[in-house]
């Protein structure tokens, strides 16, 4: 008899139990692209579906990342500094462990720290903060992958960069894959990894409300648009036709204005300086259809997240998601491509190299030819866009744009290199007013300083998860950042300490409204008071010396905290 009651109060306790109302959580983030590229922080660009999260939700006017792909993902992931992660630069040895190039057991993801309360996690896109061994591929070192550090499913590249018509490392679970022998995804058109991407995302969505819909996921969408190369499908380059034909400039006023009208630029900040003269530019029509193609990875990206806006509706989980949209550094102005021809100027009229089986892995980051057999085909003049043979970037010019109205790009950490959009919607649990938001007719603003460290501290707080002291053995370090749950309502961040960046020696500190920034390890530091010029064009390290110095020891003290070390110092380890 006590047997039976004591299942019988069981049966009873679990029907009557609530169910988890705790929220999904997505996490998006684009690639290379620049502050002002979106259309809610200023662009042109066509992204509808983000700029109606960012209407009904809550745009972050000072967020951060770490200026270069891999470290900025290593330290969203992980709650840390990239440098505690191991990742302070590439997915390189340079002989320190803050450099060793490879995600490290001193930390652990979101993931795995939302699965032991039990969230479901997924993963679709861009991984990068583990090496990729093109001359391992029968046997790949696993270890270090997504389902290794915490997620569930994963689809997409292991690897930092590549084509998005046959991206090198691409990867279902724990297996490399082509996009001809996955039988999981076989699109009617043409494969494109974009799309390839927020199709799985999607996916992932509508398994997890048919068999696991008692329990919460985290879903980490890291798209490679708009990163180079410029690939792009014909039906989204067609709408951006003629659109830069007028240069540079007109670009960025347009931009300029439309930032004062959204309340993201003073109208007193003198803005940083246009780079490129349109008018000397030789090949113009070649010029404009890189911005043009750009602008189209970009616009297909926001489609994507469309989509999966609308899974998400389906399956009745719009209301209680957390989405969090960001980039992983500002806009790009490396001469990839841009300089010495190869291959062909124009596409040949049929292909000249035998085509690629259907099992043939890609292993190049820069193929050799397209899986149909056209050759490699870059430089100045070589059209961009639907080709996959065509490897080519934006440049310079086109990246200020980008990065309107900051000085300097990806690599650097003045602002234009590390302030990044932050859109956060989530129906059920973000204020529509509060007293640190400004409220606009595009939705509500918040100007707290906030970090990707912050991120993995948030999503525990709404989890109910506890950060773990260890793991298999390992010693896990503390978090570092600030949870921005606080932020979603309204509510000022109550964050302890300063913000810190170092990479590739370029050095920086965030204290309240004060930044500390230098170029290079070598480079003289600069001061700057970001209340009233973020845009970094009035030096205060002479006239405010004594905010200078006292910054630079926060910078030493945090440096050896993290195992930050002169870039210049550095050797790669044989």
């Amino acid at each position: 008899m006590t047997r039976l009651l004591s299942f019988t109060l069981l049966i009873l306790l679990y029907s009557s139990s609530p169910a988890d109302d705790r929220p999904n959580i997505i996490l998006i983030m684009s690639d290379d692209m620049g502050w002002s590229d979106i259309g809610c922080y200023g662009g042109e660009i066509e992204t509808p579906h983000l700029d109606s999260l960012a209407k009904d939700g809550v745009r972050f006017t000072q967020f951060y990342n770490t200026g270069r792909c891999c470290p900025t993902r290593a330290s969203l992931l992980t709650g840390l500094y990239p440098h505690q992660a191991g990742i302070g630069h590439m997915m390189e040895d340079r002989g320190f462990p803050a450099y060793q190039g490879d995600l490290n057991r001193e930390c652990v993801t979101i993931a795995e720290a939302l699965k032991p309360a039990g969230y479901r996690t997924y993963m679709a896109g861009k991984w990068h903060v583990t090496p990729y061994r093109a001359d391992a591929l029968e046997k790949p070192d696993v270890s270090n992958w997504p389902m290794q550090r915490g997620f569930d499913r994963f689809y997409g590249t292991i690897h930092g960069a590549g084509s998005f018509f046959d991206p090198n490392s691409l990867t279902r679970d724990n297996r490399y894959i082509t996009p001809e022998n996955d039988p999981e995804y076989q699109p009617e058109g043409t494969w494109y990894y974009t799309d390839a991407i927020s199709d799985n995302t999607v996916r992932y969505i509508r398994d997890h409300a048919e068999h696991h819909k008692d329990k919460p996921f985290f879903h980490y969408v890291a798209y490679t648009a708009a990163h180079w190369p410029m690939h792009a499908l014909p039906e989204d380059i067609v709408k951006y036709e003629g659109k830069y034909d007028g240069g540079y400039a007109s670009t960025r006023e347009a931009r300029i204005e439309k930032l004062k009208t959204l309340k993201l630029l003073p109208d007193d900040w003198e803005v940083a300086p246009q780079i490129g003269d349109w008018s000397e530019v030789e090949r113009k029509e070649w010029e404009a259809a890189c911005m043009e193609v750009y602008a189209a990875m970009v616009d297909n990206m926001d489609q994507g997240i469309g989509r999966i806006i609308e899974a998400l509706k389906e399956t009745g989980e719009y209301e209680n998601t957390l989405i969090l949209f960001l980039q992983d550094n500002g806009g790009c102005a490396e001469v990839f491509g841009r300089n010495q021809q190869v291959g062909p100027l124009e596409r040949p009229g049929k292909p000249t190299l035998p085509a690629m089986g259907r099992d043939e892995l890609q292993t190049e980051m820069i193929p050799v030819q397209s899986r149909d057999g056209y050759p490699l085909r870059r430089g100045p003049g070589v059209m961009p866009g639907p080709y996959p043979e065509v490897e080519i970037g934006y440049g310079e010019n086109w990246a200020n744009v980008s990065n309107t109205p900051f000085r300097e790009y990806k690599h650097w950490v003045h602002e234009g290199g590390i302030a990044t959009p932050l859109i956060a919607h989530w129906p059920k649990g973000i204020a529509r007013e509060g007293d640190a938001f400004r409220v606009t007719d595009q939705g509500p603003l918040h100007d707290g300083t906030s970090h990707l460290i912050d991120v993995m501290a948030t999503a525990l707080e709404l989890a109910g998860a506890a950060y773990p002291k260890e793991k298999d053995g390992n010693e896990i370090l503390p978090l570092e950042g600030t949870s921005l749950v606080a932020a979603l309502k309204g509510e000022p961040i109550k964050r302890g300490n300063p913000i810190y960046f170092e990479h590739e020696g370029n050095r920086a500190v965030r204290d309240g409204k004060w930044k500390l920034v230098a170029k290079g390890s070598k480079g003289p530091w600069e001061l700057y008071n970001m209340g009233n010029d973020r845009t970094e064009m009035n030096d205060l390290i002479e006239s405010e010396s004594a905010i200078g110095e006292k910054m630079i020891a926060q910078y030493e003290r945090w440096a050896e905290h993290v195992g930050a070390v002169p870039f210049h110092t550095l050797r790669k380890k044989p």
